[in-house]
């Protein structure tokens, strides 16, 4: 099979080359998918994306006058990709619906840990010999309540971490999972009423999109910490800053933003005008933002890639792709634990 991998950095590449072994011609750019970028996808039968990419309607309806049957996107959300349009020119779609969960659940809990121990202050301070410790002050983590939003795979590893340090663990999930007796289900008011600290695991839909407002936070304990390493658009960033102001939000880990767009994975050091909105959160001492990077670790990248490839493998053998399968209706499979392959329909 053909493809075109779009938004590629230097460190996937040889993640991909181990998974591919040279079975389908792979084309690696380090250009987003736009409009204007997606003629390199002509003569492509798939294409490999990412979610800073641009996957709307107009650039769905490009890649499909271009030939592309296929899309399939290296995460685990597809709130990037309009997959109406893909529907409607009857491109398939697939994600990477699981992925070492312990790469992001462990990047948010140092969040928290980095925000409590002022971690990153002490050692811009170490850098100018200034070994004082005022300022420094943090909290134990043992006997806090942490609050679970979203108890997926990712969820439950953040909440299998906070059980170790001895944390009280609530969570809100529509789909509670079972055996999970050290996490007390809740409705997500309680949650917010009760939780010390929280951190989020849903993905982005129309119905969590903006579940972090003036209204929520008005629920929230003063102080409280609040950690979001899955979608920047689950949070109102401009409530969050009015709470910070307010003093309502103790403090705020973030490794994702509502404009990340545009923005993440490029350096703009040099940029004339930079975003107000994430300048006014980084003058707050107690706000930690990194860069979209949970999900880097070795063990994630490469099975990314692997499952990125056995989509490709599949496709070209014209079966589904199981449970990496994002179109919707467009295709049935076999939903049982083996993940069977099922025809696509014709």
């Amino acid at each position: 099979m053909k493809a075109v991998a779009f938004s590629i950095k230097p460190f996937e590449k040889e993640y991909l080359a181990k998974a591919n072994q040279k079975k389908h011609d792979i084309t690696l750019i380090s250009n987003a998918l736009s409009i204007e970028t997606a003629l390199y996808a002509s003569g492509k039968d798939a294409v490999i994306v990412f979610t800073n990419d641009d996957v709307s309607a107009p650039v769905v309806e490009k890649l499909a006058g271009l030939g592309v049957r296929y899309i399939v996107t290296r995460s685990a959300g597809t709130d990037h990709i309009d997959k109406a349009a893909a529907a409607i020119y009857g491109i398939k779609l697939a994600s990477v619906p699981s992925y070492s969960p312990q790469a992001i659940a462990e990047h948010s809990v140092a969040l928290a840990f980095a925000l409590n121990r002022q971690i990153v202050k002490a050692d811009h301070h170490a850098h100018d010999f200034d070994f004082r410790n005022d300022d420094l002050v943090g909290f134990n983590f043992a006997g806090k309540t942490v609050g679970i939003i979203g108890m997926g795979s990712t969820g439950q590893a953040a909440a299998s971490i906070y059980h170790g340090l001895g944390c009280q663990l609530v969570a809100y999930d529509e789909k509670f999972p079972r055996n999970f007796r050290y996490v007390k289900p809740v409705s997500l008011e309680q949650l917010y009423r009760q939780s010390e600290i929280i951190s989020i695991h849903v993905p982005l839909t129309e119905e969590t999109r903006y579940m972090v407002n003036s209204e929520s936070l008005r629920q929230m304990k003063p102080g409280v910490m609040l950690i979001n390493t899955s979608r920047g658009q689950l949070l109102h960033t401009e409530d969050v800053l009015a709470a910070l102001e307010e003093r309502k939000v103790g403090y705020l880990g973030l490794d994702v933003y509502e404009f990340e767009k545009g923005l993440f994975f490029e350096n703009h050091g040099n940029d004339p005008v930079k975003d107000p909105l994430l300048l006014k959160l980084l003058e707050h001492p107690n706000v930690l933002v990194t860069p979209h990077q949970a999900y880097l670790t070795k063990e994630a990248l490469q099975q990314i890639a692997d499952q990125t490839i056995r989509s490709l493998d599949l496709w070209q053998q014209n079966k589904c792709v199981g449970k990496a399968c994002a179109c919707g209706q467009t295709c049935k499979t076999t939903p049982d634990e083996s993940n069977t392959v099922a025809e696509l329909k014709n």
